[in-house]
């Protein structure tokens, strides 16, 4: 039975880590496929999809500028490993059919669009699929936070973050076996908790716009259709849990 998606447009943002699979490093062709599968099953609702992606899985400035490399030099070259897997995710996608378009922060016509805003619109209302490369351009920003701004200046309607754990925790669940899930969560209280799934900037940005956040497992197929047909999922971040117009997520689901 078809199910009606509940948002028109979205933004999903992806960590780079997600691409290397179970590798430390690099893009696995097995999980980039099952990737676009579940890419492509949203597509067929006729969701409008942007997508931000991060550059970890190759290189991550963070690191680098903490390891001795100026921050501002190691940014940019995270950028560019954002473009590498940008251009990765649109073969794939155009391989199963779904045309797609790259724009990137920073100019670079012989590969990428050029950001602007209103060709992404156009794009995004011709059923494209657009893939935002470069972060937001500008060393010292993270992906989480582009894909906060790429949100907002395309009218998403939520931000989804895919990630390799089930949603927000009291602390890493991956290190604590007594980690406990959060299911519904205010900005304000991530903010004031330090909760880390997203970096302050970007938290902040989604509640001055009333942004909501859904945070989830993208490595189980299937999760993202989910979460788009309006399904209980994941960690639900609103100004106020449960916000209108979204499904609230609770520990009985």
């Amino acid at each position: 039975m078809f199910v009606p998606p509940k948002f028109r447009r979205i933004m999903l943002k992806l960590s780079g880590e997600i691409l290397a699979g179970g590798n430390r490093f690099g893009i696995d062709a097995a999980t980039i496929s099952k990737l676009v599968e579940d890419i492509g099953e949203v597509h067929e609702l006729g969701v409008q999809i942007g997508v931000v992606i991060g550059g970890g899985n190759i290189f991550r400035g963070v690191q680098a500028g903490a390891q001795g490399l100026d921050r501002a030099s190691a940014d940019y070259m995270g950028m560019l490993g954002t473009v590498i897997n940008a251009l990765a995710l649109q073969d794939v996608l155009e391989q199963r059919g779904i045309d797609t378009r790259v724009m990137s922060a920073i100019e670079m016509r012989e590969i990428a669009e050029p950001y602007i805003r209103r060709r992404a619109t156009r794009h995004l209302d011709k059923g494209r699929v657009v893939v935002f490369a470069a972060g937001t351009g500008n060393p010292y920003f993270s992906t989480d936070t582009a894909a906060s701004l790429r949100a907002m200046e395309i009218g998403a309607e939520v931000l989804l973050k895919g990630t390799k754990v089930d949603g927000i925790y009291d602390k890493d669940p991956k290190l604590n076996t007594d980690a406990k899930q959060h299911f519904n969560l205010s900005f304000m209280e991530v903010l004031q908790r330090e909760l880390k799934v997203m970096d302050a900037a970007a938290i902040s940005l989604c509640m001055d716009n009333n942004l909501p956040i859904v945070v989830f497992n993208i490595g189980v197929h299937g999760n993202l259709k989910r979460v788009v047909i309006g399904e209980k999922l994941g960690t639900l971040v609103t100004a106020a849990n449960g916000g209108p117009g979204l499904c609230q997520v609770n520990s009985s689901s």
